[in-house]
């Protein structure tokens, strides 16, 4: 039964599994709440939620029950990443696809899959360039929703926004380090230009002694190099 408090996508979101693995087609579990709320997406696109998962949507939209779209994956125990540590390179693509921060790891170190925060997407075997990455089932034949519980949806719920927070921040902090630093070029090309012709022609020939003091230097040194050989 829909709550007439919340929105629709709100109220769809809830019964998605939030493992943000995009199967369904869209990148992220809430664009596709969105998209079943708009009409524009059909509500067995689900994998990870499987035939519960749309037995749910189903009820809460009014609608039949229907079988999971192929296209978008099969049913399946929950696997958890497994990473061989010994072939790992420490490229660091594993952790920037995966969406719940969980694997660990630095560039050019050894990674490791945090088993308890893996939701089982794949999104990390692909970008790896050494294959080193595997999918290893974990639920013993459980799957969809037997296999993953509302407060493990809820947590990775937690974990995705709380990542897509700090991606945020680090972008907006490297635009404005980018910002300040391309102002600074600005202002020293003003002052240059501000330069009177008497200073401008005062800069240009300290620069031009600095340039000749170096040039001296290397003809000197090819010198002693030569009386070397």
């Amino acid at each position: 039964m829909r709550d007439p408090a919340r929105s629709l996508a709100d109220q769809i979101e809830d019964l998605l599994p939030q493992t943000q693995c995009t199967k369904c087609g869209y990148p992220a579990c809430r664009p596709y709440a969105e998209a079943i709320a708009e009409g524009a997406a059909n509500y067995n696109q689900c994998p990870p939620g499987g035939a519960e998962g749309i037995a749910r949507l189903a009820t809460l939209l009014g609608k039949p029950v229907i079988a999971l779209n192929p296209v978008n994956g099969i049913e399946r125990e929950r696997p958890v990443a497994f990473i061989d540590e010994a072939a790992c390179i420490g490229c660091t693509l594993c952790i920037q696809a995966c969406p719940v921060d969980a694997i660990a790891g630095a560039a050019k170190q050894m990674h490791t899959v945090i088993p308890e925060l893996c939701t089982g997407c794949d999104l990390c075997v692909a970008p790896c360039p050494v294959d080193c990455i595997a999918m290893i089932p974990v639920t013993k034949h459980k799957t969809g929703w037997q296999a993953w519980s509302a407060d493990q949806a809820e947590a990775a719920r937690q974990r995705f926004h709380q990542r897509e927070f700090r991606l945020r921040v680090e972008k907006e902090e490297q635009d404005a380090r980018l910002a300040a630093k391309a102002a600074a070029k600005l202002k020293e090309v003003n002052d240059e230009t501000a330069l009177s012709a008497e200073e401008l022609a005062e800069k240009n020939r300290k620069r031009a002694i600095i340039q000749a003091a170096i040039e001296r230097a290397r003809l000197q040194k090819e010198a002693q190099e030569q009386k070397k050989i």
